[in-house]
């Protein structure tokens, strides 16, 4: 078996721990380092979550490098009433094992794309703020990947910030807008896909919470986002960056995928908003947007990855 290397670049706060453990657990992949980027929470926690989850999967030597505490132009406004003031739901974590690398992430991602051009697949999970700094070094980075995966926006239109933003691009969308307009081969896999097709049941919830210890892990840590999403009227927690990994990790669950050109509202109440444009004669492609995904699939890779055998 080809094994294939992983580049992660996380916000680290509840869902996108789980994601981590979902490329951690698969016996294809190889995680290369992760980056953080401030976003769910400020930097400093979403270092710390970063370090205790690959702890807990036995991936204690995995590089992890800080990068942006803020976006590029604006304010860092968190999504902690999500995830909780720490990002994890309160759960009881043990302390991180170390410190980040003391390589800043933006300088770690444009040294590996360099030295190591097309071995690495580079999925993101959070604000875009650490590859658009990339890019404004390199305007060619995202060519350097294999391919690159991102959770952000919302293609059809509704938001979970406004009516129409999705929190990862309305948190930075100019770095949405340079990552967006990039050069290189990049899917999408917005917020449509998660509360469509990874929304956890109670009953579904339950089943990954029996899985043994990383399945219990998954389900505390989400315990802030599983109130959060039933008050706000889904039927239990839902898994934006999981589903998001689980494309990255195997992309024949896609059951839908288009090429368009994708414009981002940078302000007011289309702040966040990723729209097509398909005029007749609107500008090429950007990016591939994922429709519609194998929901069964992604939720027995997630209780697989969860289970202690």
């Amino acid at each position: 078996m080809t094994r294939r290397s992983f580049i992660v670049d996380t916000d680290t706060a509840s869902d996108d721990a789980v994601a981590l453990m979902l490329a951690a657990r698969d016996p294809s992949v190889d995680i290369h380092m992760v980056t953080v980027v401030a976003g769910n929470v400020p930097q400093n926690l979403a270092v710390r979550n970063a370090i205790v989850t690959l702890d807990l999967v036995d991936h204690a030597t995995v590089p992890v490098h800080a990068g942006a505490d803020q976006p590029l132009l604006r304010p860092l406004e968190t999504a902690q009433m999500v995830h909780g003031e720490d990002g994890m739901g309160g759960a009881d974590l043990p302390a991180p094992s170390r410190e980040p690398e003391p390589e800043n992430a933006v300088d770690a991602l444009l040294r590996v794309a360099t030295e190591e051009p097309n071995r690495h697949t580079l999925v993101t999970l959070g604000p875009l703020t650490n590859i658009a700094k990339a890019l404004a070094e390199d305007p060619d980075f995202l060519t350097r990947f294999v391919h690159t995966y991102l959770m952000a926006g919302s293609p059809d239109g509704v938001g979970n910030v406004n009516p129409v933003g999705e929190y990862n691009v309305w948190a930075d969308p100019e770095a949405a807008t340079a990552v967006f307009d990039a050069a290189g081969a990049k899917t999408m896999i917005g917020w449509n896909i998660s509360r469509t097709y990874a929304v956890m049941t109670p009953p579904e919830t339950e089943r990954l919470r029996s899985c043994g210890r990383l399945g219990r892990f998954a389900v505390d840590i989400n315990a802030d986002v599983d109130k959060f999403c039933r008050d706000n009227g889904l039927a239990g927690m839902d898994f934006p960056d999981p589903v998001a990994m689980a494309v990255a990790l195997d992309d024949s669950i896609v059951t839908e995928a288009t090429e368009e050109r994708l414009v981002v509202g940078l302000d007011g109440p289309t702040r966040g908003a990723t729209l097509p444009d398909r005029r007749i004669k609107s500008e090429p492609p950007n990016i591939r947007v994922v429709w519609r995904v194998d929901e069964a699939a992604f939720k027995n890779r997630l209780y697989t990855a969860c289970s202690d055998n």
